[in-house]
């Protein structure tokens, strides 16, 4: 029998919790649900979760230090939910580390869509762990990414956890190595869904990521900008023998 990822929803307001419980129910998730950032990390500790949805204005807690938190410490997914939020509030969540940011009211259908799409990367992207088998290495410019454990290495042998958006990130600018990519076409393999002018969160994982490969974003020499045109990726890659 497939086991359904687990959810947990972070919500205050029981009206707003319900609905959310009900329609990912719905949809086939195992949903829990809290309405404390205390009982968030209790769920948490003991139990494997695929997807957290996380109240923006959550009473007496600091939503942006939990999603920093987490984000260190794992690499579920993190959807923060917020009202009537302008660029630079989603801009904070996404540099902290959440995956995708909706307002309210929601729109349960995008909702879900996007729940979906997020679960499913996560789940793909969890380890496979074996003593038996060879790690997974690729090999480009000065670094050495273990896709098994989602983890650069640097020359120095120093380490750096990726999250599962860094690392989606990297594999799909490692597969068009050489070729300039749009954020259009960026967000559909990212995210399923189509770029808008307003939308940053590409922007945003690029930084990201440009950070952990100490790529100076004033003069790139990993991931160049195409200014009118995208991103290009400038290292070759090459697998481990």
């Amino acid at each position: 029998m497939k086991v359904m990822p687990r959810v947990l929803i972070v919500e205050d307001d029981r009206l707003i919790r319900e609905q959310l419980e009900a329609c990912l129910t719905q949809d086939g998730y195992e949903v829990h649900c809290v309405d404390s950032a205390e009982q968030a990390e209790a769920c948490l500790s003991h139990s494997p979760v695929a997807l957290v949805l996380l109240d923006r204005q959550l009473p007496g807690a600091d939503s942006l230090y939990l999603t920093r938190q987490w984000r260190q410490r794992s690499e579920i997914g993190i959807i923060l939910i917020g009202e009537h939020n302008d660029d630079a509030e989603r801009i904070a969540g996404l540099e902290c580390g959440a995956d995708d940011y909706l307002d309210t009211p929601l729109n349960l259908r995008e909702l879900v869509s996007r729940a979906r799409n997020l679960t499913r990367r996560v789940c793909h992207l969890q380890p496979v762990m074996s003593t038996l088998s060879s790690p997974h290495l690729e090999h480009f410019a000065d670094w050495t990414l273990d896709a098994d454990r989602r983890r650069l290495k640097a020359g120095d042998g120093s380490e750096t956890l990726l999250s599962h958006g860094e690392f989606q990130l990297l594999n799909v600018f490692m597969r068009n190595s050489g070729h300039t990519l749009s954020r259009d076409q960026l967000m559909e393999q990212l995210r399923n869904r189509e770029w808008l002018p307003s939308d940053r969160s590409i922007d945003v994982l690029v930084g990201r990521l440009r950070r952990k490969l100490h790529d100076n974003p004033a003069a790139p020499e990993l991931i160049m900008t195409i200014h009118g045109a995208g991103y290009l990726f400038t290292a070759r890659t090459s697998r481990a023998a």
